[in-house]
């Protein structure tokens, strides 16, 4: 397939710059293969059943955009923004720099108490040695840093106190995330304890969502382009809920694409799955045959991009751009602070609760 497949026209206006209060007060498109119904959040119970499984992404976003200055044994400071994108092996940050031109393999930056220095370098990406790690490092980012809001966000306005709250999920409990898990910023602790009661299950996995996550598919053909890679971890109790879930035929439903994704990588087999640890780099498109994933909650996603094809892959490409026409037609907020959707390719598109 190629990329113009997977495009399509957004208006700008309809691009979310802050998220709807509370949490699920946000918008939800409910989409079968053949029907639409425009809810919200706080309804998702409605078209749930008792032992359908939510799986969450608990990783938390770190404060990874900081300003600092340059600092050479001869010569003036200069100034230089740095954006983190990864930890890297040895306890050293891939991160992005600008401008880029200002560094070179050496270099001190100062970051207000944080100080780094420059290991490698090519082109603007650099590679980071931080003089604190662990605890001490995330106490000093949360005083330095800014939230990492996305691209066509941070384009229009800059982060400000608001952000440490709206880009972060309320389970959020394991650092090293650069870009939030968007379709878990509309969940509340009353959302959750409704859902809860209702018979509704949840687990755990994390997956530290990295800035590849907003690069654009620059391949022509889709098959050719490399997917970026990110660290995940599914451990026995979530791998244990999902084969109970499936054993007792609930739904696997991850929240996010996130989720999916570290999902799919730990499967073994159809319905089956293992314990899970590494970097993945999976990349799934439309002919990709779901393992475990029986539907999937999610924010829309760019033009162009490898989430658009993933959801793609799970709805038709063809039922994705009615939903996309629909939801752009009925104003649906787009992108990491817009509204969501349920989406549910085997058609339980109606109401399972009597609430």
């Amino acid at each position: 397939m190629r990329i113009e497949d997977f495009d399509y026209t957004l208006p700008e206006e309809l691009i979310a710059l802050r998220p709807a209060r509370p949490r699920p007060a946000s918008r939800l498109l409910v989409a079968g293969p053949a029907t639409l119904d425009d809810t919200t959040v706080a309804r998702l119970g409605d078209w749930l059943r008792p032992g359908d499984l939510l799986v969450l992404n608990d990783t938390r976003v770190i404060p990874a955009r900081i300003a600092g200055v340059r600092r050479r044994a001869a010569g003036e400071g200069a100034r230089i923004e740095a954006t983190l994108i990864a930890a890297a092996p040895d306890g050293l940050w891939r991160a992005l720099a600008r401008p880029g031109k200002r560094l070179a393999t050496g270099d001190r930056v100062d970051f207000g108490a944080l100080s780094a220095e420059v290991r490698d370098k090519d082109g603007a990406e650099v590679l980071l040695a931080f003089d604190r790690e662990g605890a001490a490092l995330e106490a000093a980012l949360a005083a330095v840093g800014e939230m990492p809001l996305p691209p066509y966000i941070a384009a229009r306005r800059a982060p400000d106190a608001r952000d440490r709250d709206d880009y972060q999920t309320v389970f959020a409990t394991k650092p090293g995330a650069v870009a939030a898990p968007t379709a878990s910023l509309h969940f509340d602790e009353a959302l959750l304890a409704g859902l809860a009661a209702q018979g509704v299950r949840t687990a755990r996995l994390t997956l530290h969502v990295g800035a590849g996550t907003f690069l654009p598919v620059k391949a022509a053909n889709v098959g050719d382009h490399r997917m970026h890679a990110e660290w995940g971890e599914i451990g026995p109790e979530a791998v244990a809920a999902v084969t109970a879930a499936r054993a007792a035929g609930g739904r696997v439903i991850p929240v996010g694409t996130t989720a999916l994704r570290l999902l799919e990588t730990a499967a073994t087999g159809p319905g089956r799955i293992a314990p899970w640890r590494g970097e993945t780099d999976i990349f799934i498109r439309p002919g990709y045959a779901f393992r475990v994933t029986d539907a999937l909650m999610t924010n829309f996603h760019l033009p162009k991009s490898t989430l658009l094809m993933l959801v793609s892959a799970l709805m038709g490409v063809e039922r994705i751009r009615a939903i996309y026409a629909h939801a752009i037609a009925a104003r649906y907020r787009f992108f990491s602070y817009g509204d969501s959707s349920l989406l549910l390719p085997r058609g339980e598109g109606r109401k399972c609760s009597t609430s």
